[in-house]
């Protein structure tokens, strides 16, 4: 079998992280094309030995990618076209069509009540949406949350499926040196406690919570921020004003990848190691891929939306915590989760329920499904 992938873009993020992992665990000859950006993840999947494609796309109205990318389907003989992310969907799905691809399966990574993808739900955005849609063989929500969702759009119920994002779990396995050796090279005091967000630098995130949040506790605890985005100027600026803008660390974007070899290694896994508690303001979230994470290194976790922990069943992540409100319902939360002292760093059944070996499984069922329905169609 083989198969195209089809994505808005390839800088660092959750969804175009997940992309790489899930074409190293798909036992199917995997080619990747890339709307616009092809940006630190591209270079990861060359490396990794996977053919990359840049059309080159320069808006969302750039009606002229969409020839550029049914020549590549066409050309490329592929069995099954997967789109990721809403430009990519829309362009994708009607592309594959116009090649003659009819098993086109579709990602859906970040719908959320009122946002997808960050941009306000619009009934244009929507209609789009579900014109496109009816162009493909199933829709996949990466969880139950953003199945009911789609539902409630107008997906029809039996093209949906769920298949969670993946993550590989020993890659966030707890490692004492590694945590100290990370700690160090961030510059990190001795015995510092340190509260980690994960994700873009995007209002939707809410990060500006944490800030407000470490302005009221002690002066050694500091806070982590891994990721780039358009909101970094503003939250330094958050930081600057609240004075603690000397405990706030912005490490921009770090891809989930190894560490070069011998070194310490500032990727996500590392800097995952070296906090204390992960914490998530973000209200809307389509799964909580940073809470699994976080998860598998052994961390408690406070959230505010995480349908990867709330589809699950009560016991299954019990060191994560939802957290109602602002600054100081976190600041309360914090300081009893410091008090508990540290935990045992073993990943709980929540973070081994979500490995990309089941993810990737459980999608490839759907693909053989839907050339199946080709084929006797």
């Amino acid at each position: 079998m083989k198969a195209l992938h089809v994505i808005t873009g390839l800088g660092v993020g959750g969804a175009e992280q997940q992309l790489r992992l899930l074409v190293r665990h798909l036992p199917v000859d995997c080619d990747v094309v890339t709307l616009t950006n092809p940006g630190a993840v591209a270079e990861d999947l060359t490396a990794d030995g996977v053919r990359v494609m840049h059309l080159g796309m320069h808006g969302n109205r750039d009606l002229s990618a969409l020839p550029r990318l049914v020549r590549e389907i066409r050309g490329g003989r592929y069995d099954v076209v997967h789109t990721h992310l809403y430009r990519a969907c829309v362009y994708g799905r009607i592309a594959a069509r116009l090649a003659g691809v009819r098993a086109v399966v579709a990602t859906e990574h970040s719908l959320g009540d009122s946002q997808m993808e960050g941009r306000r739900l619009t009934p244009g955005v929507r209609g789009l949406y579900l014109a496109s849609e009816r162009l493909g063989r199933a829709t996949v929500a990466v969880s139950p949350t953003v199945a009911e969702r789609l539902r409630r759009w107008g997906v029809p119920g039996p093209r949906i499926e769920v298949v969670p994002n993946g993550i590989d779990v020993a890659r966030f396995r707890f490692d004492a040196a590694r945590r100290e050796s990370t700690r160090r090279r961030l510059g990190l005091p001795q015995g510092a406690y340190v509260v980690g967000g994960v994700g873009r630098l995007t209002a939707t995130k809410r990060f500006e919570v944490l800030v407000r949040a470490l302005a009221e506790l002690p002066d050694d605890v500091w806070l982590l921020l891994v990721g780039g985005g358009p909101e970094e100027n503003v939250l330094r600026r958050t930081a600057q004003a609240a004075g603690v803008a000397d405990r706030v660390l912005f490490t921009g974007e770090r891809p989930n990848t190894e560490a070069p070899q011998g070194g310490s290694g500032l990727d996500l896994p590392s800097l995952i190691g070296a906090m204390d508690t992960l914490a998530s303001p973000c209200a809307e979230e389509a799964f909580g891929l940073a809470v699994v994470e976080a998860l598998a290194a052994g961390l408690p976790v406070l959230y505010v939306s995480c349908p990867a922990v709330d589809d699950l069943p009560p016991g299954a992540a019990p060191f994560a915590r939802r957290v109602q409100g602002g600054a100081d319902s976190f600041v309360r939360a914090l300081r009893q989760v410091r008090a508990q002292g540290p935990g045992p760093r073993a990943a709980p059944e929540a973070a081994h329920h979500y490995s990309i070996a089941r993810s990737a499984d459980r999608l490839m069922d759907i693909y053989t499904a839907a050339t199946l329905g080709v084929s006797s169609a």
